[in-house]
C-alpha cells in the first residue's frame, strides 16, 4: 500500500505557531536524505498487506541530532521492513531546531557548545515529546481504520529519535502511553528524568564502539529494571553510530530481527511475522 502523509496536529503545532519558515531537504552524504526545519509535524502512514498484518503498530522516530531527520534509513526503510513482516509503521516527522542555509555550520556550533545546546533543548524538548505523544494518540484514534490493535501501539527511535521515544515512555497520559518502546543507539535518560511505574517495556540496542550511545545504554537498562519494569539490552561489539538499515557486513546488520523477536516474546504479534 502506498504511504500516506497526514498532519500530526489539526492546526499549527502548539508552542511553535510562529514557526513559518519552510521545510527543506538535502542529501548529505549523497545517498542520505535529510529533512530540515520541520515546523509542521506529520506522520507517514505505512501499512502492511492486510493478508499478513499482525495487529502491531510502531511509530518510528528518525534521528539527526535534533537538527535534521534521516528520513529514509532511520524512517521509511525501517517502515518497509516492518510492513514486510506484518507490522504497521508510522514515520514521525517531529519538530527540530531551525537551521540556516549553512546548516552544517549551525549544527557544529550548537553541538560544540553544551550550554547553547542545552538551552535549545530546553525549548525544543517539550515540543518533540508532545509530537511523540500526539503520534501515539493519532494511531490509536485510527486503529480500526489502519488495522492496528489499540493495545499494540508502540514507538521506536534512533539517536535523537530515541530521545523522543524515551521522552514519551517516561512522560505520557493513558492515551499517549506506548505499549512498548525501542531505543536504538540513543543517549539514554536525560538529566532529571525518572522512570514512572507505568513506563512501557523497553528494548535498548547500540554498538559498543558508539561513543554517543554506549555510555548510556547500561544505565538506561538499569533504570528500567530498578523501576521493576521489563527491559532488554543488546550491545554489539561494532557498528558505530547511525547505522539504521544500512548493512555493514557486521552482526548488527540483523538488529531489527532482534527487535521483532522481542515484540513476539511480548505478545505484540498475534500471527507469525
Amino acid at each position: 500500500m502506498e504511504p500516506t502523509v497526514i498532519p500530526l496536529w489539526p492546526g499549527a503545532a502548539p508552542g511553535s505557531e510562529d514557526w513559518t519558515y519552510p521545510e527543506r531537504e538535502v542529501y548529505d552524504p549523497p545517498d542520505i536524505r535529510l529533512v530540515l526545519n520541520v515546523a509542521r509535524p506529520t506522520i507517514t502512514v505505512c501499512l502492511p498487506d492486510p493478508a499478513i498484518a499482525n495487529g502491531a503498530g510502531v511509530v518510528v522516530c528518525p534521528g539527526g541530532a535534533f537538527h535534521v531527520l534521516a528520513i529514509d534509513h532511520e524512517g521509511l526503510e525501517v517502515a518497509a521492513w516492518l510492513n514486510a513482516h506484518g507490522i504497521a509503521a508510522f514515520v514521525l516527522k517531529y519538530r527540530i531546531n531551525h537551521t540556516s542555509d549553512d546548516y552544517g555550520a549551525d549544527i557544529k556550533a550548537n553541538l560544540g557548545d553544551p550550554a547553547r545546546m542545552a538551552a535549545l533543548l530546553a525549548t525544543l524538548g517539550p515540543m518533540y515529546v508532545a509530537d511523540g505523544q500526539q503520534a501515539i494518540r493519532l494511531v490509536r484514534r485510527h486503529a480500526t481504520e489502519w488495522g492496528v490493535a489499540p493495545d499494540r501501539v508502540g514507538m521506536m527511535g534512533f539517536s535523537a529519535g530515541s530521545g523522543v521515544t524515551v521522552g514519551v515512555a517516561t512522560r505520557h497520559d493513558a492515551e499517549s502511553r506506548p505499549d512498548f518502546a525501542g531505543a536504538i543507539y540513543g543517549a539514554g535518560l536525560r538529566d532529571g528524568d525518572s522512570v514512572p511505574p507505568d513506563a512501557p517495556p523497553l528494548f535498548i540496542l547500540c554498538a559498543g564502539d558508539d561513543r554517543i550511545a554506549a555510555p548510556g545504554a547500561v544505565p538506561l537498562h538499569e533504570a528500567w529494571r530498578a523501576a521493576g519494569l521489563p527491559a532488554e539490552l543488546h550491545i554489539y561489539a561494532q557498528g558505530g553510530h547511525g547505522f539504521g538499515m544500512r548493512p555493514q557486513g557486521l552482526p548488527c546488520d540483523t538488529w531489527i530481527e532482534r527487535f521483532a523477536d522481542w515484540l513476539k516474546a511480548l505478545g505484540m504479534l498475534n500471527t507469525a511475522s
